[in-house]
């Protein structure tokens, strides 16, 4: 005679595991509220980038589904996001007027109109939000571990932006001579991003924070960062395409000489008249590698109130600096040499941008520098000012 007993508990087993893989396999859920004032179209739009270049890019992403704001402000989308793994998207919305549904308004982050999300399989997400800010003030309630890392790189974002505002807000306008303190601005703002993506154990966050470091993909000022990154995503979680993909960047001569490389000992026309090997002139301890053209106000006034100041305090102590231009005229050069009070060697092909020198750098951008040591080894890039100072004060005092 059957055990009525075991066959109850059975086939209860057998409910309450179909109905855990029901739920395991359950498609995504996406509803929330959004706040919304009269410049926007009562609609959100869930936006997919399909490759990591699509990532915060405006017009980029695949839009995938759309669902109307009701008068309370309330939203459900409808579609059933495929269950198969974490998935990344950007919801968004969209101004009165607007032609098109992936436009993501980006150069003020504060005032951002998107917010990148995770969707994975039977895991609901509960968004809210105000349209008019709308990265600023997105919430998901009780966030999986994915949206959680999102939250706070957005955090992390929009902290950074603050803190530089003075210089990075969009319309902000600066002499040229301040076009250092812009970059500098910049290279604190970028550097709290590659910490998080550094140290995030999570990819599809660690990626968003990869393309908010240079939503215009110019990696030139950062490409360390870039390289460390493909490393690391390459090594663990090789099959994922947009490790791949990121790992472009590093790749094919894109970037310019690392940190820890050993820079090309170049044949360097001077402008006493001769021809001479980069390393010949290298100095005992120390050579800083300085990038610039006579036209070049933020190179010209680094000559006079950085470099030279820095040549007289070190020079006999093992400093040298080398003067690489970029100009196309020899007369304007070497007035300016002489203007600046640079002292010290310069050289130039005179062919302006298209030079043979910035090629094997792989740099397209000025001011630039390289701080070698005695053996050409690039041991620092691009410092300028009190950085540049500091580099020195820490090793020769």
């Amino acid at each position: 005679m059957p055990n009525r007993t075991n066959t109850a508990w059975g086939v209860l087993f057998s409910l309450l595991f179909l109905g855990f893989c029901q739920a395991q396999n359950a498609p995504a859920r996406l509803t929330g509220t959004l706040a919304l004032s009269d410049q926007w179209k009562p609609v959100v739009y869930l936006i997919q980038p399909r490759q990591f270049n699509e990532i915060a890019a405006n017009f980029s992403g695949l839009v995938v589904d759309s669902a109307a704001i009701d008068t309370r402000g309330n939203f459900a989308f409808s579609r059933p996001i495929p269950p198969d793994q974490a998935v990344l998207y950007q919801i968004c919305v969209q101004p009165k007027g607007s032609r098109y549904a992936n436009q993501l308004t980006d150069d003020d982050p504060l005032m951002a109109n998107y917010f990148p999300l995770v969707l994975q399989s039977g895991v609901s997400v509960q968004f809210t939000g105000e349209a008019d800010r709308l990265q600023a003030t997105a919430a998901i309630a009780q966030p999986d571990a994915h949206n959680a890392r999102l939250l706070r790189l957005r955090d992390i974002r929009h902290a950074a932006f603050r803190r530089e505002q003075q210089w990075l807000a969009p319309g902000t306008s600066h002499d040229e001579t301040q076009l250092l303190n812009h970059e500098a601005a910049l290279l604190r703002y970028r550097r709290d991003l590659m910490a998080f993506a550094d140290s995030c154990g999570d990819i599809l966050p660690a990626l968003v924070a990869a393309r908010w470091v240079s939503p215009e993909s110019d990696y030139e000022r950062v490409p360390e960062f870039v390289v460390g990154q493909c490393n690391k995503w390459t090594t663990q979680q090789p099959a994922h395409p947009w490790a791949a993909a990121l790992c472009q960047w590093s790749r094919d001569g894109k970037l310019p000489v690392l940190v820890g490389d050993t820079i090309p000992n170049f044949d360097l026309p001077t402008a006493a008249g001769d021809t001479v090997q980069l390393y010949q002139l290298l100095g005992e301890k120390y050579t800083i590698l300085d990038i610039w053209a006579s036209w070049c106000a933020p190179c010209r006034r680094e000559n006079r109130t950085v470099l030279a100041p820095l040549y007289t305090k070190y020079h006999e102590k093992g400093l040298q600096i080398i003067g690489y231009s970029i100009d196309s005229s020899p007369n304007a050069w070497k007035a300016a040499i002489a203007k600046d009070g640079a002292v010290w060697p310069h050289t130039s092909h005179l062919t302006g941008d298209a030079t043979p020198f910035m090629e094997a750098l792989r740099l397209t951008t000025i001011p630039a520098n390289f701080i070698l040591d005695k053996n050409g080894r690039v041991l620092a890039k691009n410092l300028h000012g009190t950085e540049l100072e500091r580099f020195l004060v820490m090793r020769y005092e």
